[in-house]
């Protein structure tokens, strides 16, 4: 409430109530100055009262209306212009807003129009260098392909190399409490079972890796139906898939979306802990929307998250950037993750 009459179309009431206020002051001084001073015999206590009371009434009345009228199209006026700017956020810089008068809101309008044609150019320009980019990226394949598996060792190393051996550590330790103690080895084999599993999802994401960067030859629509249908018969995962058949996109934001798909499936398959996935691909308002979702564990956008989840949602956020894009990113504890990606195209 106290949020509404702060507007500027209750501003604009105030401040012509705030005149009357001073106006009926003004004139009942005048009044009882003549009143004291020359004392008229027109002029008598009770048609004072009656003056200013029918004044006061009549201006009130009249400022009311007069608030409401002249602040209606400052309001709406500022209006686009708040709309305009929520245009801009959500990366949609062909909105224009448009006024006849020559006062300083339509200066402003101008103003809005000029840097959203420059943000449009801009959006041009990162376009044009992330295809420079990929021709160069194409022509240095062979080196990305080494530091590629390069990485995939490290990962390997680090994650399912050390699960395999703890693997075995337990196995053994199971297999000596076998015979003398049968529900120690039972619960032991339940912790085997538990961490095989999830040997076996964190291959599944590194595998993700492996496959290549760009679509070759497929479609994005293609891509990513191929990628969700192999994930659904390898894991226990449940995804589903909503995209548009005929997405009218370059070849680059085509590879620079696909690999972003690629690298967020792989951070719920290694540290979302999921059980069901959703993805969304559209295009809307000359936009390409993007929303991946998941029920995993989520985390707080606040804090520090694990090194290599962050390190892959910090590179989806880069190759949307360079398609002059937006990434948010919105999580919470046992709540699930939601990364929602608009590209202009």
């Amino acid at each position: 409430m106290n949020k509404r009459f702060s507007s500027i179309r209750y501003s604009y009431i105030r401040s012509h109530l705030y005149g009357v206020f001073l106006t009926t002051v003004t004139i009942l001084s005048i009044l009882l100055s003549i009143y004291v001073l020359i004392e008229p015999e027109w002029l008598t206590p009770h048609s004072i009262f009656l003056f200013i009371s029918l004044y006061f009434v009549l201006a009130i009345i009249i400022s009311l209306y007069t608030g409401f009228k002249s602040s209606g199209d400052m309001k709406e006026r500022l209006d686009y212009l708040s709309v305009l700017i929520t245009q801009f956020a959500n990366g949609n810089y062909q909105s224009r807003v448009y006024y006849n008068e020559g006062d300083e809101l339509a200066r402003i309008g101008n103003e809005m129009n000029e840097l959203g044609e420059k943000l449009q150019n801009q959006v041009k320009s990162l376009q044009r260098m992330a295809d420079e980019k990929a021709d160069y990226a194409k022509s240095a394949h062979k080196a990305a392909v080494i530091e590629e598996r390069q990485r995939l060792a490290r990962d390997l190393h680090d994650a399912v190399s050390q699960q395999l051996f703890a693997l075995t550590m337990m196995s053994e330790a199971a297999l000596k409490q076998l015979d003398k103690n049968p529900v120690t080895a039972k619960k032991q084999m339940e912790e085997v079972a538990k961490s095989a599993l999830q040997s076996q999802t964190e291959m599944r994401a590194l595998l993700l890796h492996l496959r290549p960067v760009h679509l070759s030859g497929d479609s994005l629509s293609t891509g990513v139906s191929k990628l969700v249908e192999e994930l659904k018969q390898k894991s226990n995962t449940r995804f589903q898939l909503a995209i548009e058949e005929d997405l009218a996109l370059t070849e680059t934001i085509e590879d620079h979306v696909f690999r972003i798909i690629q690298e967020a499936l792989s951070n719920i398959l290694r540290h979302a802990n999921a059980t069901e996935v959703r993805l969304d691909i559209a295009t809307r308002a000359k936009e390409l929307f993007i929303h991946i979702r998941d029920n995993g564990k989520g985390f707080d956008v606040n804090h520090r998250v694990e090194k290599k989840a962050s390190y892959g949602l910090k590179t989806m956020q880069e190759r949307s950037e360079e398609l002059g894009g937006t990434f948010v990113l919105r999580s919470d504890q046992d709540e699930g993750t939601h990364i929602t990606i608009r590209i202009p195209c």
